[in-house]
This record gives C-alpha cells, sequence and structure tokens, in this order.
C-alpha cells in the first residue's frame, strides 16, 4: 500500500565506491518517522531512521542546502510503501522525497 505522509529530514548521507571488487552507489535519507509499537527499547529526543532512496546523484539535487541546513531538519512530503508482516511489524520503503512547503517545527 502507498502512503502519502510529511516527515523531519535530519540528514542525508551519499555512498558511492567499490569493495572487493563490487560497486555500490546509494544515498540515505536520515528522516524522523513514527518507531513501529513492535520496536523494543526506550528512546529520549529525536530518532531518525534511515531510507535508502536511488543512487549518488539523488544527493546532488539536495546539495545546494548544505550551508544552509536547519538545526531542527527539514519538512519534507513523502511516499512510503508499506508492507504489513504477519508479525505486525511495518516495513516502510521510500518511495519518493521533496521539501515541503512549510517549514520544520521548531
Amino acid at each position: 500500500m502507498k502512503m502519502k505522509n510529511t516527515a523531519v529530514l535530519h540528514g542525508i548521507k551519499s555512498s558511492k565506491g567499490e569493495i572487493e571488487g563490487r560497486g555500490y552507489d546509494s544515498t540515505t535519507f536520515h528522516l524522523s518517522v513514527d518507531i513501529a509499537a513492535s520496536q523494543s527499547g526506550d528512546s529520549i529526543g529525536v530518532v531518525t531512521r534511515p531510507f535508502k532512496f536511488g543512487d549518488s546523484t539523488e544527493f546532488q539535487k539536495w546539495a545546494h542546502l548544505k550551508d544552509k541546513w536547519p538545526l531542527g531538519g527539514i519538512l519534507c512530503d513523502c511516499e512510503f510503501d508499506v508492507v504489513a508482516g504477519a508479525d505486525n511489524s511495518v516495513k516502510l520503503t521510500l518511495l519518493g522525497i521533496k521539501p515541503a512547503s512549510t517549514k520544520a517545527p521548531a
């Protein structure tokens, strides 16, 4: 099932290279998203979750924000694929992301 939602983007990391003859090329978005109830443990403060989306060229679409990154992150419009597991777990896959028209909450 596809779901659209807003989330705060706290960071973006591009990774490209080669290990033992195998190439890799990805961009990881670190988003604040609701932590599934099936997760164990406690947390304090902002908890982010990494989502891989696209290759290193995706990072270039955001590179202009490098020197203007707000401390609280950037509010983004996201599209996820949501798959419920048999064990009540929920798997989220990021299908699309772009800055929202409003700023992140303070």
